[in-house]
């Protein structure tokens, strides 16, 4: 018997390269530290799809990994909740169609909107992203830009004062 054999009759008879991929949101699959989030925003890697806002930044684990920052300008406890489970929610169902990222997304105010909407918006703002990580991003305006090394100082001739 082969292992692909063994498989089929250990599961439900479908190979495993057959069977739908399971949706879940799991710990590795969040941002969760402060320096996680701030290396997203120090890339300076967004994007904007109507109320929300969109950071990513490149990762090697292979997966997406999503980052929530809902300030309260967006309502009430309630409300905010319901919104992070609304994107959790979108993140959830979309993760196999996202590039291997860690996406931050903040929201303005505004009136919810449905699942799909958030699912549309975050597969297309994840690929605008990816795009615009592979071909790089203009550098921050308060840091110049690379080039050849500068030289070192010299230091002050010393003479008779």
């Amino acid at each position: 018997m082969t292992p692909a054999e063994g498989a089929e009759q250990a599961g439900s008879g479908v190979p495993p390269e057959k069977r739908p991929r399971r949706l879940t949101f799991s710990p590795h699959q969040r941002l969760r530290h402060d320096r996680e989030f701030a290396a997203v925003f120090a890339a300076r890697i967004s994007t904007h799809r109507g109320p929300l806002r969109i950071s990513g930044l490149p990762n090697t684990l292979g997966h997406a990994r999503l980052g929530l920052s809902i300030g309260r300008k967006v309502g009430n406890a309630v409300r905010r909740v319901a919104l992070k489970r609304m994107l959790r929610e979108a993140f959830r169902l979309e993760q196999h169609n996202l590039p291997a990222l860690d996406l931050v997304i903040s929201a303005n105010p505004h009136v919810p909107l449905a699942l799909e909407v958030y699912r549309t918006r975050l597969v297309d703002a994840a690929g605008e992203l990816a795009r615009k990580a592979r071909r790089g991003s203009p550098p921050p305006a308060n840091k110049p830009a690379a080039g050849p090394p500068m030289p070192p100082p010299t230091p002050p001739a010393k003479g008779p004062a």
